[in-house]
């Protein structure tokens, strides 16, 4: 992913994370030192410029070759300090100065938009639908033309560091995030008190997209891929909660 707004299909990006820590796993022999060289690494990588991200055309041999740098000059409990540098919060720019989800009620809180549950509910249903037949005329058509789509990657899995604009490139970037492959499925399903959409990866949920909507349009867009964040959510669906319905 890339800050104009191209996109990976979130299949590839958990692929890259397990592999990762898998590669961490085995050079060090512990699971949470693993976590730390991980989150280390994708702290280096958002440090970067985008021009400088953008001219590395193998992200992930990139990210491999870190995470073996680091464990080679791992000692015991010399990776401590990484468990508090994986938030980029406040690095990437003034969009991430707090965390998507609070910036979400706030932007709720200021804004009543006039659609009904009901209303909501057939727009969420509609994207979700052109999403899940990948029909990009029809997602552009549903977004507003000055839609922005925020992404949530906690710097645990690569994200947009910056907000995605205009119905088209939103279009793109959802369309290629959620690109159906094998064993990802799409599911309506309540967030934040309203209708989105729960994305699910060998069953586990990988997004959870929270959608504003005024009118028939949809304005604001919120992808929360942070696992950390999602832990919950599976946590819910080993209980019978997301993925349940359509």
């Amino acid at each position: 992913m890339n800050d104009a707004g191209d996109s990976v299909s979130i299949a590839d990006l958990l692929d890259e994370r397990r592999h990762l820590l898998d590669v961490a796993h085995g050079m060090l022999g512990s699971r949470s030192e693993a976590e730390d060289v991980i989150a280390e690494t994708y702290r280096r990588w958002y440090e970067l410029s985008s021009a400088a991200r953008a001219r590395i055309t193998t992200p992930r041999a990139w990210l491999e070759e870190v995470v073996g740098s680091i464990c080679c000059q791992a000692r015991p409990n010399a990776l401590d300090y990484m468990s508090t540098a994986a938030d980029i919060a406040g690095r990437t720019g003034p969009e991430y100065a707090e965390p998507a989800d609070r910036a979400l009620h706030s932007l709720r809180t200021m804004h009543s938009l006039p659609t009904t549950p009901r209303q909501h509910d057939a727009v969420v249903c509609t994207v979700r639908q052109a999403c899940a037949t990948e029909d990009a005329p029809l997602l552009a058509s549903l977004l507003a033309p000055d839609v922005t789509a925020f992404f949530d990657g906690g710097g645990k899995v690569r994200a947009p560091t910056k907000p995605v604009h205009g119905n088209l490139q939103v279009a793109r970037s959802l369309l290629a995030l959620v690109a159906l492959r094998p064993r990802i499925t799409l599911h309506t399903h309540p967030v934040n008190g309203r209708t989105g959409i729960v994305v699910l990866y060998d069953r586990q949920v990988a997004v959870v997209i929270s959608l504003d909507i005024d009118g028939r349009h949809v304005v604001q867009v919120w992808v929360t891929l942070n696992p950390d964040k999602l832990r919950s959510w599976n946590r819910s669906r080993n209980k019978g909660g997301p993925g349940q319905g359509n």
